[in-house]
């Protein structure tokens, strides 16, 4: 297996290839299992494997629904930018299918193309320009009306909050600036669908939820399909309707957060008491249904792991009351999304084989709870 860095060297070195890479192989031999009726997004056994048998997409399928926000994440070298490009005409698939608002992305590539908006990871604005004049070149792209492109550059510099900075040469705004502009600009045509690959990506926390905030307007106020990858697992979190894993080419997950949350299996209920005795050990032990991590208390606190909190705390609680045992404190513990991640990948969102000296392949590989490499 590849690793992370050998990918994203030929994701890196190939994304542009459109021109010059073959088309698909086996578009005719897969079979299309009918999506679901709003979808915009279809996708059924995509491939994308570069020379020397790198398998950067390996067979994914997935819909994404109309008016929703579709997070996409997996460690570097997943294949989710591989994925993004195909679904953008920048990318050829080796196999598979692919459409996009109802167009194929191999066949029908400008049409895909009129209907779809990218705000890239890298900063894409001309810094000789002013904000204002980035707008309105990339609106003479789209081949939209001066008139109308001069009435869409005041609604979005406004949206994104540049107004008052609209006639100041790019190369003076900060990163978070440019940031909004490049957001503004993937927006110039009303795309149905926006993708977003990693929007928020080394901005400080007021850029970052200044960015949050359009994107839920956008999706509020015109039902635009959101494409989202991020390494920020909070903001997933707060923004997705569903969430997507990606690893080693492969989607290994696919659901709600809170679906994700709770596949890794349970609450954790920390109890504090003045003193954890053994009394306390074998009145948890004697609670169905609970496990009390580690089979002992740590200082004077308990960790009881539980199915669901709102049914088991109570009943927890009442066992402690009834032996007259003072509790301290209660804290409730909830599965997180990274703890999800983890459990799908065995790595953390930003490790690039680390630990590995450099040399692709050479960390340890090690199963995760469910099957994934660690």
């Amino acid at each position: 297996m590849p690793s992370g860095s050998e990918i994203e060297l030929f994701e890196a070195k190939y994304i542009r290839q459109t021109s010059t890479d073959r088309r698909p192989q086996s578009c005719s031999e897969v079979h299309w299992i009918m999506p679901l009726d709003n979808s915009v997004i279809k996708v059924q056994g995509l491939q994308k494997i570069f020379p020397g048998g790198i398998r950067a997409v390996d067979s994914v399928s997935f819909d994404v629904r109309e008016g929703e926000v579709f997070g996409f994440l997996g460690p570097n070298g997943a294949g989710k930018t591989t994925t993004i490009s195909i679904l953008n005409t920048l990318m050829l698939p080796t196999g598979g299918k692919a459409e996009v608002l109802g167009a194929d992305v191999v066949t029908q590539a400008s049409k895909v193309r009129k209907g779809i908006g990218l705000v890239p990871q890298d900063l894409t604005s001309d810094e000789e320009l002013t904000g204002r004049e980035n707008i309105e070149l990339q609106s003479r792209l789209y081949h939209i009306p001066y008139a109308e492109s001069s009435k869409r550059a005041d609604e979005l510099l406004g949206l994104v909050g540049l107004t008052d900075s609209q006639d100041r040469i790019v190369k003076t705004y900060s990163g978070g600036m440019k940031k909004r502009l490049e957001f503004a600009t993937g927006l110039v045509h009303n795309p149905k669908i926006l993708f977003l690959d990693e929007p928020t990506l080394g901005l400080d926390i007021q850029t970052r939820t200044s960015i949050w905030d359009h994107i839920r307007k956008l999706r509020s106020e015109s039902n635009m399909t959101i494409f989202l990858t991020t390494h920020y697992l909070e903001e997933a979190d707060g923004l997705c309707d569903r969430i997507a894993i990606i690893d080693h080419g492969k989607i290994v997950a696919l659901d709600t957060s809170d679906g994700l949350k709770k596949a890794v299996g349970g609450d954790v209920i920390e109890v504090e008491v003045a003193e954890c005795s053994m009394d306390v050990l074998e009145m948890i032990k004697s609670i169905k249904g609970v496990t009390l991590l580690e089979g002992k208390c740590s200082g004077n606190k308990a960790r009881i792991k539980v199915p669901e909190s709102n049914a088991a705390l109570p009943l927890i609680l009442e066992g402690f009351w009834n032996r007259k045992i003072a509790v301290l404190n209660v804290a409730v513990k909830k599965p997180s999304l990274d703890q999800a991640f983890l459990e799908y990948t065995g790595r953390e969102l930003r490790d690039e084989d680390k630990g590995n000296s450099g040399k692709p392949g050479a960390a340890v590989a090690k199963k995760g709870r469910f099957g994934r490499r660690r």
